[in-house]
């Protein structure tokens, strides 16, 4: 959906209201497709003494995976995004609030889906204390204890427990 912002520069109007939906199915994000509805976007576009400005909030919901336990979850995002829109002369470099655009039109999506994006955490649990998988035997330690033992050694370092205990002998 493409806004016409003229006008708005002719100060015509002071504010277009915008609302849609993106469909990000089909996108990979960290090798999944984590968004399995579409997300929600609303705001508006303001003309304030020449300057524009675009105000919004995006809701999703994020499919993952706890980084421990590999149980799935799926998480809330809500972002509020606050960007002031300057046409591209060429001059001007884009810094984390400043958009840059051509034309006298923006599409909103352009604009709210980085802002998305970069408020994605790289690692979620499924909660705080979550114990994770066994390494050696793969059970779910949130679960059921498992009977591997306490301390596993590295095989390669295995010759240097060898070294260890015939010192602890003499």
């Amino acid at each position: 959906m493409k806004i016409d912002l003229k006008k708005l520069i002719s100060a015509k109007t002071e504010r277009i209201p915008f609302e849609g939906s993106m469909d990000l199915s089909a996108e990979l994000f960290n090798g999944e497709h984590p968004f399995h509805s579409p997300v929600r976007y609303t705001g508006e576009i303001t003309s304030h003494t020449d300057v524009l400005r675009l105000t919004g909030q995006v809701e999703a919901e994020y499919s993952t995976r706890c980084a421990r336990c590999l149980k799935p979850l799926v998480i809330p995002l809500s972002v509020q995004v606050d960007m002031v829109l300057l046409p591209d002369n060429g001059e001007t470099e884009e810094e984390d609030d400043i958009f840059l655009f051509q034309g006298d039109k923006i599409d909103p999506e352009e604009v709210l889906l980085p802002e998305l994006l970069l408020n994605i955490d790289m690692v979620y649990l499924c909660k705080e204390d979550c114990r994770g998988l066994c390494p050696r035997c793969g059970v779910d330690r949130n679960v059921t204890q498992c009977d591997c033992g306490g301390k596993q050694i590295d095989d390669r370092l295995a010759v240097l427990k060898t070294l260890l205990d015939s010192k602890q002998d003499h």
